[in-house]
């Protein structure tokens, strides 16, 4: 728990979990379909937007994570901030496709310059502070109170938007003005175990931060827990914002109803992320997988179910996608070998999740446009148990290639030693001999 933490420790969890709190706090997250649809764009043009927004993040995270680790994480974050809040501000005045894509990919450039930065920052900071035991109930509170405050204000979006279309994206904004004063209140890092630095800190060059990209080649359970992640992420993104407004205007919910459906969902998100150290005595790796297959198997009943079974599976896929996102993040750090490369490798997987999002929303837009939004679910679905099954084997695999490499190793170095010894018992017997 985090109440074991230092005092200090746990005062930048808390600003670290308001700044999360305010920068995933997105009013007009059950609406923009509606609102971009409002203001004449067609489904072509609303999911191009999106899958240019991925492409855009994968372009921004490589770039952006590495200068985190060169730089100081905190000015990332509060820079990732101030251009969330310009993001908000675009769709008010400017509502054509131009200002739609503008407004993605400033907010493409926003998350991807906080998205690996925050939790390097977080993970860097509790290490340093010898509390690393409690990063994954913090990161899980983190994400529990993106979801408490969007379960508090999210219900309110649709009528805010039926009283006046753009107001929910200028509370957006006022929430992101807030994430960057906190931003500014997060201390520096301590300076690592060891180490000696001036006060102004000793900058890595951007040719270490190249590294990083070896560091994942040579760290073979690190490349197959971040495919791992990317299946997660496609599920979540897919099922909570490309397809959520979609699936709810077929089953004929009234647009009032989409904030409170987004906020029945999350509160299930939520139990799920404040609980997800209950499942560690199973396995991380194959927690991932069976809640991986169960939020997939989710989103396949959506096609037979009517308006109260997609409630239900909405909330089913939203209570695991809580319980695994802590899961996921812990696994990740943990596999990093090397913590210079933290923000840099997080950003990489970012990187990876959204190219594949890129792919799958562009083929998205393909199904819709024929109409078959349900065959696009089952086959997602299929694809991501087949998937993530393939990995689990092989991250087994790997972990008993490893373990029993290590086990020669520790034999040898035993053999190595008792040889030593018997040489210099002889030897030692040989002298009393001659004496």
């Amino acid at each position: 728990m985090t109440g074991n933490a230092p005092a200090a420790a746990q005062r930048v969890i808390r600003t670290y979990n308001g700044f999360k709190l305010f920068t995933g706090l997105l009013w007009w997250l059950p609406i923009f379909y509606v609102y971009q649809r409002d203001s004449g764009l067609s489904d072509a043009q609303i999911f191009n937007i999106q899958s240019i927004y991925y492409l855009a993040f994968c372009l921004l995270e490589i770039p952006t994570g590495a200068l985190a680790d060169r730089f100081d994480y905190r000015r990332f974050l509060q820079a990732g901030a101030v251009v969330l809040t310009v993001a908000n501000l675009v769709p008010v005045t400017w509502t054509s496709y131009g200002g739609f894509l503008t407004h993605f990919l400033l907010i493409a450039l926003g998350n991807s310059l906080v998205s690996g930065a925050g939790s390097a920052y977080l993970y860097e900071y509790l290490q340093r502070s010898d509390s690393v035991a409690v990063y994954q109930q913090a990161e899980g509170s983190g994400r529990a109170y993106t979801l408490t405050g969007r379960i508090v204000c999210l219900p309110a979006a649709g009528l805010l938007m039926q009283w006046n279309a753009p107001s929910p994206y200028w509370l957006s904004a006022a929430c992101s003005a807030a994430a960057v004063l906190l931003a500014l209140w997060l201390p520096a890092l301590p300076p690592a175990r060891g180490e000696q630095r001036e006060a102004t800190g000793q900058r890595q060059s951007l040719r270490d931060q190249l590294a990083a990209g070896r560091v994942l080649w040579r760290s073979p359970v690190l490349a197959l827990l971040m495919a791992q992640g990317v299946a997660v992420f496609t599920l979540v993104r897919i099922g909570q914002a490309n397809l959520f407004q979609p699936i709810l205007s077929v089953k004929h919910l009234p647009l009032a109803g989409f904030g409170v459906m987004m906020a029945v969902t999350t509160l299930f998100e939520l139990a799920g992320a404040a609980r997800s150290t209950w499942l560690r005595r199973f396995g991380d790796v194959r927690v991932v997988f069976v809640l991986t297959a169960v939020m997939a198997a989710a989103l396949a009943l959506l096609v037979p179910a009517g308006l109260t079974g997609t409630v239900l599976c909405l909330c089913v896929f939203s209570l695991a996608s809580g319980l695994i996102f802590p899961i996921q993040r812990q696994l990740i750090n943990r596999a990093i070998p090397d913590s210079r490369h933290r923000a840099t490798l997080l950003s990489l997987e970012s990187l990876i999740d959204r190219s594949v999002c890129a792919l799958v929303v562009l083929a998205l837009g393909g199904y819709l446009s024929r109409g078959a939004m349900n065959l696009f679910l089952i086959h997602l679905a299929i694809g991501t148990i087949v998937l993530m099954a393939a990995l689990a084997v092989l991250v087994h695999l790997t972990h008993r290639r490893q373990r029993t490499a290590a086990a020669r190793r520790v034999t040898a170095a035993q053999r190595t030693a008792a040889d030593q010894r018997t040489i210099a018992d002889q030897r030692t017997a040989v002298k009393e001999n001659v004496a």
